[in-house]
């Protein structure tokens, strides 16, 4: 495994990345909660867009993977502020950002920060607003008076160890929203959902799709595929999303 490199951020992060030099919009691939840039999907496109001399850039947020900080630490605006900070220090001209699940959330906040920059968004189990509606909506009223007096409760995951709920998590997330206001995408997007996700919902794609104001905007969902979507059939499906919306 190659050794990354490191980007240290205006917010003193120390963030760790991998940048592949190349053609065309860089595409950007924008992890998961708890995730990392070594995950399935990171790795693929990187060796995709290798292959076919693409741009691409993928790094930890703080507190995942091999950046800076610890998880329990962070908050959807610090890997926001992580997002931008990579973006605008290791990429130049138009982006393609690739968001899973929470990154999906992230994509869609890069995309309100740094409209400009966009050729096309693709996004894979986009999980925004989980905060509020997932979480804390979630919530019954001992875990909701837990995460008052204790500042943090610990919730179950189909996918990896439980997740730490911290009481900054949740109010930071409601800085954050993005779908209780217009939200204008001036570019072709594609989103990816699998039926058989556990995590993220079939209505939450739904429900993004019909909130996004985009010129050509498609929701295309994989019978039985999971939260993670990294089968081989999945893999050349998120290939073709890019290729679609490099245009």
């Amino acid at each position: 495994m190659a050794e990354p490199s490191y980007l240290d951020t205006p917010q003193g992060r120390r963030i760790a990345y991998h940048l592949t030099t190349g053609e065309g919009p860089c595409v950007v691939f924008l992890g998961g909660l708890k995730s990392d840039m070594e995950g399935t999907k990171a790795i693929h496109l990187e060796d995709w867009a290798r292959a076919t001399g693409r741009a691409f850039l993928r790094f930890d947020y703080s507190g995942h993977g091999q950046s800076s900080g610890t998880f329990e630490e962070g908050s959807i605006g610090d890997w926001h502020e992580d997002t931008l900070a990579a973006i605008d220090a290791l990429t130049e001209g138009p982006i393609i950002p690739v968001g899973s699940s929470m990154g999906g959330w992230q994509s869609l906040l890069l995309a309100r920060a740094r409209p400009e920059r966009l050729a096309g968004l693709v996004t894979i189990a986009a999980a925004p607003d989980f905060t509020e509606d997932g979480w804390w909506a979630g919530f019954d009223a001992a875990q909701k008076a837990q995460l008052e007096a204790e500042g943090r409760v610990e919730l179950p995951s189909d996918y990896m160890e439980p997740y730490v709920v911290t009481k900054r998590m949740v109010e930071d997330g409601r800085t954050h929203l993005v779908l209780r206001d217009a939200l204008e995408l001036p570019v072709s997007v594609r989103m990816l959902q699998g039926t058989a996700d556990t995590a993220v919902s079939v209505p939450t794609a739904t429900r993004l799709l019909g909130h996004i104001s985009s010129p050509d905007a498609q929701l295309l969902l994989v019978k039985d595929a999971d939260h993670r979507f990294s089968d081989a059939l999945c893999l050349g499906l998120i290939e073709r999303a890019v290729q679609d919306v490099s245009g």
